[in-house]
């Protein structure tokens, strides 16, 4: 079983553990609407365009609220079973699924945590670890590029994995799995900041994420 869908199944098992009206990170969104998400992003390839692209967004989010009326196990199902065979993530769900399955599995996670709280993260195994490193890497060019401080994204072994932004500099340190979740924009995130303290105050409030 690849990693993606390890953590697949885990966010499988922690969703039925919670149920369909459980607090996410993703705002607005219960657990039941990030379900329908993933499991519209998968089966409706008409959709992909709009989840980047604003212009296409009113589609997506329709295709999106009408599969919130699925029967929750249904929606559930739907997402354990993974990408089916007409979709373009079915022959690449090893890479284009690790992320998004981590990342929303956190999600549902940390869902009721202030995001200005401590966080524990879960132990995840050393191989899931460095595979998050790839994610980390490319979505810190994404989301940091228009950083308001030249960010660094480092490793709690000193492994510097991305850096962008401009201005002073500021250095994350954290897991992978941790630096892949401030990449994405998210909170509470269980991470180090070193730097000026206007550059981190400057960075801690821009907006990150997709």
């Amino acid at each position: 079983m690849t990693l993606a869908r390890e953590e697949r199944a885990a966010l499988v098992e922690t969703l039925r553990s919670v149920g369909p009206d459980a607090p996410t990170l993703c705002a607005g969104w219960t657990t039941r609407d990030l379900t329908a998400h993933l499991v519209v992003r998968e089966r409706r390839p008409d959709t992909g365009p709009g989840i980047l692209l604003e212009q296409f967004a009113g589609h997506t989010e329709k295709v999106r609220l009408e599969a919130t009326d699925l029967p929750w196990e249904t929606l559930v199902e739907q997402l354990a079973s993974g990408p089916p065979i007409y979709s373009p993530f079915r022959l690449v769900d090893r890479w284009a699924n690790l992320a998004e399955m981590f990342v929303h599995h956190e999600d549902v996670l940390r869902g009721a945590a202030a995001p200005d709280s401590d966080w524990t993260p879960r132990t995840l195994s050393t191989e899931l670890q460095n595979a998050l490193l790839t994610p980390a890497k490319s979505m810190g060019k994404m989301t940091l590029k228009n950083s308001p401080a030249s960010t660094t994204l480092q490793t709690v072994d000193g492994r510097q994995v991305v850096t962008a932004g401009s201005g002073d500099p500021v250095t994350v340190t954290g897991s992978p799995g941790e630096l892949v979740m401030f990449a994405f924009g998210r909170a509470p995130v269980d991470v180090r900041f070193d730097g000026a303290d206007d550059a981190v105050s400057a960075l801690v409030a821009a907006k990150r994420g997709l």
